[in-house]
């Protein structure tokens, strides 16, 4: 078995503080990693072998290769909440990925985690989504209810191994293993699941716990904006739950004079903190309790280990709730969503009519990929804007 899975433990126990192994960066990567990190020089590797950079390690390559992607790109113009193109401020999936991004990366330092692998991870997440969010993944998945089903999770690995294809050497992006396994979080609970022949789980590794949770706690705080400035969320309703009231009186407590508009900059900052504060502080008290030597020890941990405590998952499940309720499904939201996912429907079946309406490079790949799957990689490789372009152009 590859030596990532029994690593030594030359590295000092975990603790949540980021200056003592900051103290001397020329030490590098054995000095900043705790034995429980992924590290480069135990990855293993690519699908089709490259020779190393004499440069960048095998993480930073993957970062570039996934932020010059056609696909990390287009995330710029898909629905976060809002469809894209209703406001100039308003979040897309990609200031989402690159808020999540930034969390992750400081969970990842501060629990001497690879940063790099997690920013990978991050930046990956989702690049595999639908346009218009959650209900066009809802509705590409009833369309492929024969065909295999579509979760945008899986779609992200098409994505990096099959579709976006730029190299000459090799399909795909040819990213590490370890950030392709990342992105698998739904499969790792399968028992057995393995990509590869390496195993996936039960848990992930630390850096993928990493940006799973990252991926959580960015959302909501962010969405909030948005529903606030939409004026479909009120800061009196917001008041009704727990988790803002602490932000809010964290943020008067640190500033008590602030207008409006800083007061709600100021709380949703402080809703980061909160949650970035309970997770370092459970994962860290997780890490010494279970004192894992290795990637392998984290993934057959008893249990996971970047979480939120307790008590902060009810505080967190009451907000989840409340979100839904008051910002996801509310009828002006819903209402715009609806009307671009039935469109999306129509342009699907589209395609499914009329093949040869679609780019050629989808249409290559019919013959291997089969009509359905290569119609459901193509409608949701479309951006929100591009969508609506093709509907409009056939006169759906």
């Amino acid at each position: 078995m590859n030596s990532k899975f029994n690593k030594g433990t030359h590295m000092k126990k975990f603790t949540p503080s980021e200056s003592e192994f900051r103290k001397d960066p020329t030490r590098g990567e054995d000095f900043a990693l705790s034995a429980y990190a992924e590290s480069d020089r135990d990855s293993f590797g690519r699908k089709h072998p490259e020779p190393p950079h004499p440069m960048r390690s095998c993480f930073t390559r993957d970062r570039d290769r996934i932020l010059h992607s056609r696909c990390f790109r287009r995330l710029e113009y898909k629905t976060q909440v809002f469809v894209n193109g209703t406001a100039d401020h308003y979040r897309t999936r990609l200031t989402h990925t690159m808020e999540m991004s930034a969390v992750g990366r400081t969970l990842a330092r501060i629990l001497r985690a690879n940063e790099d692998l997690t920013e990978c991870i991050c930046l990956a997440h989702d690049i595999g989504h639908s346009p218009f969010g959650h209900m066009g993944e809802k509705a590409l998945n009833e369309l492929m209810k024969d065909h295999g089903g579509f979760d945008h999770n899986l779609q992200s690995l098409r994505l990096v191994e099959i579709i976006e294809s730029p190299y000459p050497d090799f399909r795909g992006l040819n990213l590490s293993w370890e950030v392709r396994a990342g992105l698998l979080k739904h499969e790792a609970h399968v028992e057995g699941a393995l990509l590869e022949g390496h195993p996936i789980g039960p848990f992930q590794s630390i850096e993928a716990q990493i940006a799973d949770i990252a991926d959580d706690m960015t959302y909501h705080a962010h969405d909030v904006d948005d529903g606030l400035e939409a004026g479909i969320v009120t800061l009196a309703q917001l008041e009704k739950t727990e988790f803002w009231r602490r932000a809010a009186a964290a943020a008067r407590a640190d500033y008590p004079t602030l207008s409006e508009y800083q007061f709600v900059r100021t709380t949703i900052r402080r809703m980061l903190r909160l949650q970035v504060t309970d997770v370092i502080q459970h994962a860290g008290a997780a890490l010494e309790e279970i004192d894992p030597k290795c990637v392998s020890e984290v993934m057959r941990a008893p249990r996971r280990i970047v979480d939120f405590s307790k008590e902060m998952k009810q505080v967190f499940d009451e907000f989840s709730a409340f979100m839904f309720e008051h910002l996801y499904f509310h009828q002006e939201v819903a209402y715009a969503t609806q009307e671009s996912v039935a469109m999306m429907r129509k342009l699907f079946l589209h395609y499914i009519e009329h093949p040869e309406t679609m780019g050629r490079k989808a249409r290559e790949r019919i013959e291997e990929e089969g009509l359905w799957r290569t119609v459901c990689d193509y409608v949701a490789g479309c951006t929100d804007r591009y969508a609506m372009e093709e509907f409009q152009r056939f006169g759906l």
